[in-house]
């Protein structure tokens, strides 16, 4: 099954997804499923595929929503965190072309408000190409202090724009930037349309025996075929017989590419097996489905017996179900923190010029385990940090995972967390 893609088929998809309910609107009118506004085929769509269809309103006044977007967020079930709605255009940039405005980088407030640290730069950016790396602090930009421009921000006497510039090709400003170090550097970026590698960081640790690769993976977008294929030959090349897997930053993405990922790391422990299974509600029952690992767009494997995760509240969707998928199969020992908790999911439906991702299966493993909503939680507690560039040994999360690598178990620090 192919989630999160803009399928040619989905392009015949009618308004009600195959057949939705025929309930009049607030007003008597016109049946919902027979009016062809976006917003009664949006409204329509979820009456017949939502995950939690029950939980809609039994009737609605379509327009009395602005948008779309306006109307699925007032209807969607108070357990819903993850429905939503976008422009075909939107979607093709987000992911198809994988490609955002600006200086390719990812930053948090720290040091009280006085830097911004960077959580993780893009290769294409403005960013990368001079210099600034994850672990980095900017201090000031365009001859101002980051601590005034966020004093001002909050103060709301200056926006975003005023502080990076318009979202036009060309634009620069001046950062200057603190290393781990305590250095200090400098340089004009300029804000353009950035390719975003998903594949942030990829290295091979020796330790005595053990060589242990370091995949940092940031999204399951079309793009993460090719590149996790060129990660994993790397790994193999190198020897690999450890593999820590970063996905502290990952929000989700393509299940066919968590499948490859997954199959990439374990394929001779999970071949054959059923990698999920989807269930949908009771009025889509006919699409219950399981799909078996798969190695898709990928071709070199590990083969390895067990997998270390890093997770933080960000690791979300793809990332959550790589971990459920292999746990049936090979030791998956989780470090960090609980992830965001999202054992469902998303077949997208092309209405108009608008793709909507409401909720619409859950997903269990060869187990029938499932149902994580509150986090898939760590073995070894940790708390993560940023204390410099990927793969640096003071780094908590990759510290521990080298740790247990070597002494067979979590660390005392990490014992102790999850005793508390």
């Amino acid at each position: 099954m192919r989630i999160f893609t803009l399928l040619a088929a989905l392009l015949l998809l009618t308004a009600c997804g195959g057949g939705g309910s025929t309930g009049t609107d607030s007003t008597g009118q016109t049946s919902i499923c027979q009016r062809t506004d976006i917003n009664s085929q949006v409204f329509c769509a979820l009456q017949q595929d939502y995950l939690w269809y029950r939980d809609l309103p039994a009737s609605i006044n379509p327009d009395s929503y602005s948008s779309p977007n306006q109307l699925l967020q007032a209807v969607a079930a108070p357990q819903d965190r993850y429905s939503f709605i976008i422009t075909r255009q939107e979607y093709e940039d987000r992911y198809i072309n994988a490609t955002f405005f600006g200086y390719g980088f990812s930053s948090v407030r720290a040091d009280n408000n006085t830097a911004l640290q960077i959580a993780y730069v893009y290769d294409d950016g403005s960013a990368a190409q001079n210099g600034l790396r994850r672990g980095d602090k900017i201090i000031e930009i365009e001859g101002v202090s980051v601590a005034q421009w966020l004093s001002r921000l909050d103060a709301g006497t200056a926006t975003n724009e005023d502080i990076y510039g318009p979202n036009e090709t060309g634009v620069i400003r001046n950062f200057v930037w603190r290393k781990p170090d305590t250095s200090e550097q400098a340089a004009d970026f300029i804000k353009k349309e950035v390719t975003t590698n998903t594949v942030l960081h990829r290295s091979v640790a020796v330790q005595g025996s053990k060589r242990i690769g370091y995949l940092v993976f940031n999204t399951f977008i079309e793009l993460s075929e090719t590149e996790l294929e060129e990660a994993f030959a790397y790994f193999v090349t190198q020897g690999v017989n450890e593999l820590v897997l970063d996905v502290r930053y990952n929000g989700g993405g393509l299940i066919r590419v968590a499948n490859q990922l997954s199959t990439q790391i374990a394929r001779n422990f999970v071949q054959g097996e059923v990698f999920v299974k989807y269930q949908f509600n009771d009025k889509n029952t006919a699409k219950n489905n399981s799909t078996l690992f798969a190695l898709g767009a990928g071709r070199s494997v590990l083969n390895l017996p067990r997998v270390f995760v890093l997770t933080t509240q960000s690791s979300c969707s793809s990332s959550e179900l790589v971990i459920n998928s292999l746990t049936p199969f090979v030791d998956v020992v989780q470090i960090g923190s609980a992830t965001c908790g999202k054992p469902i999911g998303q077949q997208p439906d092309i209405i108009g010029n608008y793709v909507l991702f409401a909720i619409n299966f859950q997903t269990v493993n060869a187990l029938d385990q499932g149902g994580y909503f509150d986090g898939l939680q760590p073995n070894c507690p940790v708390t993560d940090n940023i204390t410099g560039d990927w793969g640096v040994v003071t780094d908590p999360l990759y510290a521990e995972a080298v740790n247990y690598i070597t002494s067979g178990s979590c660390s005392d620090v990490a014992v102790s967390s999850a005793g508390m």
